[in-house]
């Protein structure tokens, strides 16, 4: 998909940060603490009543994009981590028979309440599911938990990894580096939609594990 004019660019020092934080955290350098949790829950809380108006790209098309060609998906339960106002949660309903939107902060969630309807406030460095319970994960813009995303997907289950600003956006890593951060071995497909990216992940599976 080519990219429109006008793409919404974020002040770049603390686009780095971030960056730098979300790359630092899915490697394993730098811990997840509560107090990082509490800030980063705080600060959603703040910004969600102006989220949809001034903060949202007002595009979907990297989610688009990899719901139709980034399959095929499973059948099964779709967790949709860091859910925020749940601005492509109608796009996943439509595509997956159940949703679940998960995001830290509460207020993120209330706003959600007409597009999400089934929605939970967690730390999804710690998600309430079950080990192989979902089909797929969907994370839009969010910061990568591996261990814990490894945990809950199924053995055949899909990663979409999708980032609204591409390289520019504030949470960006490759699909590359998400693969070497999640344990075991995974293949991936990526690729640009719009403004942003979109990647799918699935483990490769050995003999041992499909006997």
């Amino acid at each position: 998909m080519p990219s429109p004019h006008g793409k919404p660019l974020p002040p770049k020092e603390s686009a780095d940060l971030f960056r730098a934080f979300a790359r630092d955290l899915a490697a394993g350098r730098r811990p997840w603490t509560a107090e990082t949790a509490r800030f980063l829950s705080d600060l959603f809380d703040q910004l969600a009543s102006s989220w949809d108006t001034a903060q949202a790209t007002g595009r979907d098309d990297p989610v688009r994009d990899a719901l139709t060609r980034g399959g095929p998906f499973p059948h099964g339960p779709c967790l949709e981590l860091g859910s925020g106002t749940g601005l492509f949660t109608p796009r996943l309903t439509a595509s997956f028979p159940t949703v679940i939107s998960i995001d830290l902060s509460e207020e993120m969630l209330r706003h959600a309440a007409l597009r999400s309807p089934t929605r939970v406030r967690a730390d999804a460095s710690a998600l309430p599911a079950a080990d192989a319970s979902a089909a797929v994960i969907v994370a839009i813009d969010m910061l990568l938990f591996p261990q814990e995303t490894a945990r809950v997907l199924a053995p055949d289950g899909v990663l979409l990894w999708i980032n609204q600003l591409g390289q520019d956006g504030p949470l960006y890593l490759p699909a590359q580096d998400v693969a070497d951060a999640l344990p075991g071995r995974w293949t991936s497909v990526e690729a640009a939609a719009g403004w942003g990216s979109w990647a799918t992940l699935r483990r490769i599976r050995t003999e041992a594990s499909t006997s």
